[in-house]
């Protein structure tokens, strides 16, 4: 199993779904990658930012058609929903480029944009602003953070075969082991 193959072979595709979905994690990782040269730093950049563009977007249509009906559902939540969408009518601009940093709202956060009816137009402009921000942002630190993270993961590849059958035999004796009992527990119950 070669690690870096895997990811210079799929890593674009796993960062752009990975960014569509939850994100931070992916990017970082991806910033990680290109430090290790195993993607390209610029095309982690745009592939990022067009994940997350595509996701926020997708979730914005989703609040914008069914968000009422999806908000209803959150009961404990009415107070924040709310407290959310006062913010958007007073600070659209600083809401909807800084929702995909809030923590709790990335993903609620742009349901929560569509419901509150704000003109498509100017959520993708400020979408896309706050996509290129959060990209570069979490890329780069990715990108940093490999000098850190690098050493560790040439170790873990190197130790990965060594680690998986350490792991597999432990499993083995734990599974032997739980049959014993087990076998003995019905012997015992037979009697």
């Amino acid at each position: 199993m070669d690690v870096n193959g895997l990811i210079s072979q799929y890593g674009y595709l796993a960062l752009f779904i990975g960014c569509i979905a939850e994100g931070e994690t992916f990017t970082l990782l991806g910033g990680v990658a290109a430090h290790e040269g195993l993607l390209h730093y610029g095309w982690v950049l745009l592939v990022a930012m067009l994940g997350g563009i595509l996701g926020d977007t997708g979730l914005f249509f989703i609040g914008r058609y069914y968000g009422s009906a999806i908000l209803k559902r959150f009961k404990k939540h009415q107070k924040q929903i709310a407290r959310a969408n006062r913010l958007i009518r007073k600070r659209p601009v600083l809401f909807v480029i800084g929702v995909r940093f809030m923590y709790g709202l990335r993903i609620v956060g742009p349901i929560i944009i569509g419901a509150s009816k704000l003109k498509p137009q100017k959520f993708l402009a400020l979408n896309i602003i706050g996509a290129m921000l959060w990209a570069v942002i979490f890329v780069s630190l990715g990108y940093l953070g490999g000098e850190v993270i690098a050493p560790w993961l040439h170790t873990l590849d190197r130790h990965l075969k060594q680690i998986f059958w350490v792991v597999l035999i432990f499993g083995l004796v734990w599974a032997v082991r739980i049959y014993f009992k087990r076998r003995a527990v019905r012997e015992k119950e037979a009697e």
